[in-house]
């Protein structure tokens, strides 16, 4: 039987997929708890277009991913931090002050998607990872310098 999933069900489909399963699956528990319809002959082609629909959409949020991806991997940002004369950083670059760098030039990302290869402690340029999906990873330069600002006490 042909079913229309209207959520994701483990090891069955995700939502918006029409996928065969066992008749009885599909009566007694699919149908009953709302995870899916049935597809008949006459309700086929219009659920047929729902998927189109969404596979459209994923295709354009993919596009529109991979765009600011390329975006993300030109820029080279610089971070303003207090330090001590020898160049180390009185803490470390956490991934908030990253991403609100980064929302500054339009690009907004959570705090949970900025990745550091190592942590950063000091002076200098550090490769920063931001990961936009589970398979697409952008890399970008991050300058981080002195705030020039001595014991502004």
């Amino acid at each position: 039987m042909k079913v229309f999933l209207l959520k994701d069900v483990v090891n069955v489909g995700m939502a918006n997929q029409i996928v065969k399963v066992t008749e009885g699956y599909a009566v007694n528990y699919l149908i009953p708890k709302k995870f899916g319809v049935q597809i008949t002959p006459e309700n086929e082609k219009s659920y047929l277009g729902k998927v189109k629909t969404v596979e459209h959409k994923k295709e354009v949020i993919a596009s529109k991913t991979s765009m600011l991806g390329e975006r993300i991997k030109t820029l080279t940002l610089t971070l303003r931090k207090k330090m001590h004369d020898d160049g180390k950083l009185y803490g470390s670059v956490n991934p908030t002050e990253v991403a609100e760098l980064l929302a500054k030039e339009g690009v907004a990302v959570g705090k949970s998607q900025i990745e550091f290869e190592k942590s950063i402690k000091e002076k200098g340029t550090f490769p920063v990872i931001v990961k936009l999906t589970a398979k697409l990873h952008a890399k970008f330069s991050l300058r981080v310098v002195g705030d020039d600002q001595k014991n502004a006490h």
